[in-house]
């Protein structure tokens, strides 16, 4: 899964002089953060920004009851994302504005529970089992693979797309610039819907053919996004399984945030068939998020632990330490022929690192 969204101030941690009990019920109730969701879901914002600001025309609005949105909306200023700028009406805080649905940081989107991400995350439901068996939960709660289910509803996996596409320029632009792209004729990008790092590869590299491969819905969905830019006589997509036997051979095999998602036995597999589609001479790159820095901040190891637990609830993956990686492509039989990176992208809450691999 590629990308991962900002949080909010919950959870950071409070002033110094904070009770310690009062830090452990800010940090522990359930009930902000399915209120954001909920608000995020009837769009809250966007109404109280257009002028609807009192609960009972929101209500009508939204389809909500009014004394309950009345309360959720209470709550919501409680915390610090509405403000009551009269009495009975309300308007967003600076917290608030980002669940605007026109907010470049999308989290509206991220939160929203009719579309992909929010939806997942009410799997955390299982979070203790998940714990216990070290397996993913989102199956067992929706009847079917995470990805699985992005495929075969389009309307989930179109959503998805849109969140992995925000500011998709501004992450790609450190991976493609890190790397000789020119020096493969042919790459492989296995996983790698909706296409926006092929795309930005293809168009640094003009020599160089790509192929991309993903489940049928996401393929679909790449498919018309590539031909929309331009590159559709350069680019085949391929619908399949990267269990599978890889349709092509490459000079570059390209994992794009891809790994994250399994369990190293998973990705190990994966890492089999990428191996057997080089051509001689060939390289698996990788990127991937990178590790919370030694002495970094609370903020950055918190964006890697958020997204790393959600790889353990919806996926039973996990996001990598350098120990990890280095580790996991010993164990494929590759060599790291360089690291790079941390690669800083602007607005990008999480940097990423680009991993040359080798066959041994």
């Amino acid at each position: 899964m590629s990308g991962t969204n900002g949080t909010t101030d919950e959870g950071h941690g409070g002033t110094a002089d904070e009770r310690p009990v009062d830090a452990l019920v800010r940090m522990s109730n359930l009930v902000t953060p399915m209120a954001l969701r909920v608000a995020a879901t009837l769009r809250l914002v966007d109404h109280l920004r257009a002028g609807t600001t009192s609960a009972d025309a929101l209500a009508e609005a939204t389809g909500a009851d009014p004394d309950a949105l009345s309360r959720l909306m209470r709550h919501l200023a409680a915390a610090g994302v509405l403000e009551e700028t009269r009495p009975g009406h309300y308007g967003p805080t600076r917290v608030g504005e980002l669940l605007a649905d026109g907010h470049p940081a999308r989290q509206r989107s991220w939160l929203d529970l009719d579309q992909a991400v929010g939806r997942a995350d009410l799997t955390f439901l299982h979070l203790l089992e998940a714990v216990r068996t070290g397996r993913p939960q989102y199956e067992g709660h929706y009847g079917k693979p995470f990805w699985t289910d992005l495929s075969d509803d389009d309307a989930l996996g179109a959503s998805f797309d849109a969140l992995m596409t925000t500011r998709e320029d501004a992450a790609f632009a450190a991976p493609v610039a890190a790397y000789d792209w020119s020096r493969a004729r042919q790459v492989l990008d296995v996983g790698g819907a909706p296409g926006g790092l092929l795309t930005a590869i293809l168009r640094a590299a003009p020599e160089a053919h790509g192929t991309l491969l993903d489940l049928p819905g996401a393929a679909g969905r790449a498919r018309e996004r590539i031909a929309e830019a331009g590159l559709g006589d350069r680019v085949d997509v391929v619908a399949g399984d990267f269990f599978d036997e890889l349709p092509v051979s490459a000079d570059v095999v390209l994992l794009s945030f891809v790994l994250l998602n399994w369990s190293d036995p998973e990705a190990l597999r994966i890492l089999a068939r990428c191996r057997a589609a080089l051509r001689p001479g060939g390289r698996i790159v990788l990127l991937e998020r990178a590790e919370a820095p030694a002495g970094g901040t609370r903020t950055s190891d918190l964006y890697f632990s958020v997204l790393d637990m959600r790889m353990l609830v919806f996926l039973g993956g996990r996001v990598r330490t350098d120990d990890e990686w280095y580790r996991l492509a010993d164990a494929a039989g590759l060599d790291v022929v360089s690291k790079t990176g941390p690669l800083v992208s602007p607005n990008v809450p999480l940097d990423s690192c680009l991993w040359e691999l080798a066959p041994r």
